[in-house]
């Protein structure tokens, strides 16, 4: 379901972005990003609002036309390889918003996530005991329509479908968002727990706190670019990352 400890810190990245230009149709959203993201770690993409943060998730996911750059997972180019394809490969992605079947239950929900690998069902089913181990919520109320949750247990119901699909890099878009302080805290708990299983995480974050309580390293945008990148243990100043929000980093781009 999810990726193998023993990739925990791997010296090699999982996911390679290298200059990628991207948008909506003819609007360029995303001119020049490239990051890492590693195999136990969390990389943070921080910004501000409009910054190409989200465009830059789904040109990764292939939601997104590609313009320029490339996207490397595990050596392979999948700048041009359709979005189901990258899924097989081991991409998932969560989008902002907690996207749930809200008329299916719990279980099902998590049945669907799996079936884009075409396993049998009773692998699924195992899949989802072991989704039910990382998140005990999710197996008290297996039987109980999504809809009927609230909002943190629908993100994390959202993140266990996700890695239904056999993940190697998951993608996280804003899982705070609408979120009480307490829940965002217990999201993050879990963030913290799959990169010690030996995920690569890619987090989406406008509480940037919450990010950084979990972070490996921190890339921050600003209109489509890179104004920061560094490993999160050196910035020990929340004023580094204040400034490169608003413009006033020294930072290559």
């Amino acid at each position: 379901m999810t990726a193998d400890s023993d990739n925990r810190d791997s010296d090699s990245p999982l996911l390679e972005v290298r200059n990628l230009q991207s948008g909506y149709g003819d609007l360029r959203v995303v001119w020049d990003v490239s990051l890492d993201v590693y195999p136990g770690r969390v990389t943070a993409l921080l910004g501000r609002n409009g910054a190409g943060k989200t465009s830059t998730l789904r040109a990764i996911s292939g939601l997104n036309k590609v313009h320029g750059g490339t996207i490397t997972m595990g050596g392979t180019d999948l700048s041009g390889v359709a979005p189901h394809r990258r899924v097989r490969r081991g991409m998932a992605y969560v989008q902002e918003g907690k996207r749930v079947f809200h008329k299916q239950t719990v279980e099902q929900n998590l049945l669907l996530g799996g079936y884009t690998r075409g396993k049998r069902r009773s692998a699924l089913k195992s899949d989802v005991e072991r989704t039910y181990e990382m998140f005990p919520i999710l197996g008290e109320k297996r039987n109980l329509l999504a809809g009927s949750m609230s909002g943190g247990q629908q993100q994390m119901l959202a993140i266990g479908a996700a890695l239904m699909s056999d993940s190697k890099l998951l993608m996280l878009d804003e899982p705070s968002g609408g979120l009480a302080p307490v829940i965002v805290n217990e999201v993050m708990e879990h963030v913290q727990l799959l990169k010690e299983n030996g995920l690569a995480v890619l987090l989406v974050e406008q509480a940037v706190e919450a990010a950084m309580s979990v972070a490996d390293h921190v890339t921050v945008l600003d209109i489509g670019k890179v104004v920061l990148d560094s490993p999160a243990d050196q910035i020990d100043d929340m004023e580094v990352l204040k400034d490169a929000y608003f413009g006033r980093s020294d930072s290559p781009a």
